[in-house]
This record gives C-alpha cells, structure tokens and sequence, in this order.
C-alpha cells in the first residue's frame, strides 16, 4: 500500500489529485473548529471538558458528532458534518423501492442516476434546515450538556434573528461540505462524501485513545493503551479478511451466431460479498436506539416508562440494550441486502443475455438458488456486522471508556471501507499508466 502511494506521487496526474484532495480535507477540517455566531464559545469548551471528565455519561448525539469530527458537540459551522447526506442517500436509496418513478430512473443509466442525485441534495438541503434547528433548540434548552453546569448559557442571545443566523450557517455549512465531497469525487481521488467521512472519523482517533491511557491506571496507563491498540490491529485485520470475502457464482454465456461472427461463450462470475449490506444496518440500528433516548429527554417526565428506558437503554451497557442492538443489527442487514439486490432482476438480466449458471435453469429455478445463497451468506455477515459493532460496549465495561470508543461499531467498518477502496482506485489508475505484462 505504501509503495501505491509512494508511486503515485511520482506520477504528476496521479500527484495533482493527491494534493488537491488534502486540500479539501484540510478546509474541511479548519471549517470543524470554526464556532457558529451566536454561541458562547468559553461555555461550550467548559461543557465539552465536563462531559469528558464524566466518562459515565453518554451522549444521545455520539454518532451524528462522530460524523461530523467532533464538530458538533463544540457546535462549529460544520455541526452538522456529512450525516444530512448520508441520511438524504439513504431515504432516497429505500424510496427507489417503494415509488416506480425513481425505480424507472435508476434503470435509465447515467441520466436517471444524475436525477436521484439532484433529489438527495435537494432533500439534504431540506434535512439540514430541520437538524440545525433542532440542534439550536437543543443546545439552547440545556438537552446538549444535560451535565453541564453553564448548559443554558451555551446560546446567550435567543433573539429570533440570532437563530435564524445560526439555522442559515449550519445550512449552508452542509451544502458547502456536498460541494467539496462532489469537487473530490471529481477532481480527487475515491468517493469524496466517503473521504470527508473517513476524515471525520479518524479525526478523533488520536483524542480518543490518549484519554484512555489518561484513564489507565496500569503503568500510568500504556498497558491499557497497548492492549486497545493491539485489539484494533487485529480488529482491522478481521475487519478486511470479511470485507473482502465474496462469494462468486459462475454465470456461462452460450454463444451467438449473428451473421458470420460469434458471441458470447464466454464465462464471468457474480460476486455476493459476505456483508452486502455495508455499515448501513448499523447506522439503522443506532438511529433507532437514539429515539427512546430523545423522547424521555424533550419529554422531561418521571413516569414509570421514562425511568424503565433510562435504567435499561441509556447506559449501552446493559444486556437489554445489548441484546435489543444487536437483533436490530441483524434484521437490518437482512431487510438492506433484501431491497438492494432484486435475485428476479439478476435471472432476468442473465436470461436476457443469454446467460446461465450452470447446473441452474434459467427463470424461476435460478431466482431461487440465487435467493438460497444470498440468505446464506447474510447469516455470517449480519452476525459479524453486530460483533463489531458490540466493542464499543465491552470496552465501555472493561476500560471505562466513552460510547465513541475508536476501534469499533460503524468508525472501523467506514474507515477500513474506505481506505481499502482509494487503495483500489489509485492501484488501478496506476496499471493504466504503468502496465507489466506477463514478460519484464
């Protein structure tokens, strides 16, 4: 990998990408410490340094600031960070199985994808006007800090004018955030939403694991840090065996006389990789488990229910919150790969074509053994996909550490997925210049 890198600075096309995608990732960083007008930057910084230092309390909003570095919880212009995208991305992804019109987009190639695009950022435009103004509401009724001891005082002004200024950057914060994921996408290398997420995530990598061997209290705290440093390689190693892993079904073209040529004859593979689903049952499933969390905490009651939920699911590590996480994981994973992959639209296609798997019949004979596989191989993907994604709540019990524990859940399932991809991207743009045939 490092060799890939090295190699593809020393190609000058290859180089101008590099750099320009780390200029946007630094702009994109200066913007996750720069504080929204109105905010009372002194409150929030003696509210950040509270809540650290109460390593038992934990945060409803631990994903969402995740995504956004860390920006949100110092309520900086890029709060909001890459989340109203991923989650415009995901409603329009599930949309397109519901409503025909979007489902006729998407099989019309380019231009119909470059539609459903426009509607994700017109619909992200809608989802960041609603999450900053519920992330000022929040913030100015204390919910953000509930610990905190200046958690009113975060907003000193409540003025109409002062809000709607605050609503406006966070808005157009994300939009300005779109824009740069798209000019990577473009002008850089890999995915930009992804690489603007991947740098989000690792942000915290450094804050993180020196709080925990602040926390340590063995050999002033390296043994800890040795130990969860050593877990998270062997995490990531476990975490690119699965993400690689596929299964490949053999699909045989027969041949075709047209004229005096023939075609096809030729025999490819559909690869099914064992976790098809990604990390989006994990987002799902911690989306879920916030709403509970929030509804207790705008509700502001004492009744029987409100305790019931603040005993048992606001913790994380009680079994009922671990037992409930993890079902949610798996049936996510399941209901993901079930409306991303159509087995009746690939026997369609493969008979269309003139394709077959062999020893398969073509038609109704191959839905079914295509279908029989898919569930197969989700079994061990949606298991492993709610292992990970339980770290973070054993080191919650065994190291004393925050919901935001680094080597785990969805942070190492994006980061390994993301840097296993612009590997890929550069090592092929790198064959396209520089390629080695089978004689040197």
């Amino acid at each position: 990998m490092l060799t890939a890198f090295a190699r593809a600075f020393q190609t000058p096309d290859l180089r101008k990408k590099l750099l320009f995608t780390l200029g946007i990732v630094v702009l994109f960083r200066v913007g996750a410490h720069v504080p929204v007008p109105g905010v009372s930057w002194s409150n929030v910084n003696t509210c950040v340094d509270e809540m650290q230092a109460d390593s038992a309390s934990s945060s409803l909003f631990g994903l969402v600031n995740m995504f956004s570095g860390g920006a949100l919880l110092q309520l900086t212009v890029f709060a909001l960070g890459i989340m109203p995208y991923i989650t415009a991305s995901i409603i329009l992804q599930l949309l397109v199985v519901v409503i025909p019109r979007l489902e006729a987009l998407k099989k019309e190639g380019q231009a119909g994808q470059a539609k459903i695009t426009q509607y994700t950022r017109y619909l992200t435009v809608a989802l960041a006007v609603l999450q900053a103004t519920g992330l000022v509401a929040t913030a100015r009724s204390g919910t953000l800090f509930p610990q905190c001891s200046v958690r009113n005082d975060i907003i000193p002004d409540d003025s109409i004018w002062t809000t709607m200024i605050m609503v406006i950057t966070l808005m157009s914060a994300t939009i300005l955030i779109m824009w740069m994921g798209e000019l990577i996408t473009d002008r850089g290398i890999g995915n930009g939403m992804s690489m603007l997420m991947f740098t989000s995530i690792a942000a915290g990598f450094p804050a993180a694991m020196w709080q925990i061997k602040q926390q340590g209290s063995l050999a002033d705290g390296w043994i800890e840090f040795g130990v969860v440093t050593a877990c998270g390689l062997a995490m990531v190693g476990l975490v690119v065996f699965v993400e690689l892993a596929q299964r490949r079904i053999p699909v045989q073209y027969a041949k075709r006389m047209i004229g005096r040529r023939s075609y096809g004859g030729t025999s490819t593979y559909i690869p099914l990789k064992v976790n098809q689903a990604g990390v989006i049952p994990v987002i799902f499933a911690s989306s879920l488990l916030y709403i509970p969390q929030l509804i207790v905490q705008f509700a502001g009651t004492d009744a029987g229910w409100a305790d019931w939920i603040n005993r048992y699911f606001t913790g994380g590590d009680h079994p009922y919150y671990i037992t409930t996480y993890f079902l949610l994981i798996v049936f996510f994973a399941f209901f993901y790969v079930a409306i991303t992959f159509n087995p009746e639209d690939v026997a369609e296609n493969m008979k269309k074509y003139g394709g077959f798997i062999p020893g398969i019949r073509a038609g109704r004979p191959t839905v079914e053994y295509l279908s029989y596989v898919l569930n197969r191989i989700t079994w061990p993907g949606s298991l492993y996909l709610g292992l990970i994604a339980l770290v973070p709540t054993v080191a919650l019990v065994m190291f004393d550490a925050q919901q935001d524990f680094p080597f785990g859940g969805t942070s190492i399932l994006i980061i390994v997925g993301v840097g296993l991809e612009t590997v890929r991207q550069i090592e092929s743009q790198l064959h396209q210049r520089n390629y080695e045939g089978f004689l040197r």
